[in-house]
């Protein structure tokens, strides 16, 4: 792999690459496509104004090698019990075509969990993918992150259910 991986925030005039790269199909590849003409519309630049894309529940950051922006990793809440400390953040990712098999998700996928550790209060990062989706299954594993099964029938993409790999980094492993 040729350049540095680093992560940082999204700028002004990153606005705009992230609203081409949502309408690409190829940018959000084959396990990305949902088929939704919500990734017509560029939802960034007012979410933009009011938090600059980052909060402790939910954000994005913009993956860069070598300086330059190749794709985007964000988070969202998935709650599981009542109180916030029952909140973990599930992660997911995009990479432009020409950077991926070079091990950039791997590294912006264990540099998201130690940004999330630092910056908030969170006890457990989450990523899943689909079951297909073995480069992303690797690449996870490669983070850190621990393998804990197969969650049936969870995602509707492409008209059909799919069954997602689910995986997870705690703050103390």
């Amino acid at each position: 792999m040729t350049g540095e991986v680093t992560l940082r925030g999204v700028a002004a005039e990153d606005l705009e690459l992230l609203g081409q790269w949502r309408s690409d199909p190829e940018h959000e590849s084959a396990f990305g496509d949902f088929l939704s003409l919500a990734r017509l519309r560029n939802p960034y630049r007012e979410r933009w104004e009011i938090d600059g894309l980052i909060s402790e529940d939910e954000g994005i950051l913009l993956i860069c090698r070598a300086g330059e922006p190749v794709g985007g990793i964000q988070w969202h809440p998935v709650r599981y019990g009542p109180n916030r400390g029952s909140q973990a953040l599930n992660i997911g990712i995009s990479i432009a075509p020409d950077a991926r098999g070079k091990g950039v998700g791997s590294q912006a996928q264990r540099l998201i969990y130690e940004w999330l550790f630092r910056h908030t209060t969170v006890h457990r990062v989450e990523a899943s993918t689909d079951l297909e989706n073995i480069a992303e299954q690797r690449a996870l594993e490669k983070a850190g992150y621990t393998r804990e099964g197969v969650i049936r029938g969870a995602q509707f993409r492409r008209g059909e259910w799919r069954d997602l790999v689910q995986f997870s980094r705690l703050r103390g492993d």
